[in-house]
């Protein structure tokens, strides 16, 4: 805690001038994000960060494993499931990112050892609403031996599940019919903070490169 309230005055002392302004702003119109950035709660992951985005910029979400439940999905209360409609239908939102990384211990659990039901039921029925990419892995991965691979492709198949799942928000799908809504899926490596964009028409991720 004394770390996190020296930041606390640090970023009074030192930052807040250069957001001073910014603040006032967002506290008198409100906020008006041009994005719905949905993300692993791993604390390795900051979409500010590695976007440089700004207050006001972002509609963050993050859970265990960047996971979307489909529309259908029933039974606990669905945090995720009300951000989305909240950041589509009322801030409407241009763009959802979903953004999955490597060394995702949501994605190793999922693939190999899933939490006792009994001792964390929460996070044992979370990582069962991504019980099909775990199905796909076991299916189409069969040649990757190694577990760091098999994990990557478990992240990367997560981040198309979930983009699929979107899809199926009456929200979403409206906007996406009228062209007024773009789908992204993006994965980070952590260790060379290097992110990767899906791509429909080569059907891999490719590096995310600065637009001409």
């Amino acid at each position: 805690m004394q770390k996190l309230i020296a930041g606390v005055h640090k970023f009074q002392q030192d930052e807040l001038g250069r957001y001073r302004e910014l603040f006032r702003r967002l506290s008198t119109d409100g906020q008006n994000p041009h994005t719905l950035f949905i993300t692993c709660a791993d604390s390795r992951i900051l979409a500010e960060l590695i976007t440089q985005s700004h207050p006001g910029d972002l509609f963050v979400v993050k859970n265990v494993g960047n996971i979307v439940p489909p529309a259908t999905a029933t039974g606990s209360t669905n945090s995720t499931a009300a951000a989305i409609e909240f950041a589509v239908q009322t801030l409407g939102v241009h763009d959802v990112v979903v953004c999955g990384h490597s060394q995702c211990g949501a994605m190793a659990a999922l693939l190999h050892d899933l939490p006792d039901a009994a001792e964390l039921p929460h996070l044992h029925d979370w990582l069962e609403v991504a019980a099909p990419v775990r199905q796909l892995i076991e299916r189409d991965y069969r040649h990757l031996t190694e577990p760091e691979a098999r994990m990557t492709a478990a992240g990367e198949e997560n981040v198309l599940f979930a983009l699929e799942n979107l899809r199926t928000y009456p929200a979403v799908a409206a906007r996406l019919a009228a062209g007024a809504l773009r789908l992204h899926g993006w994965f980070f490596k952590i260790a060379n903070a290097e992110l990767f964009a899906y791509d429909p028409a080569a059907e891999q991720f490719q590096p995310i490169k600065e637009s001409p």
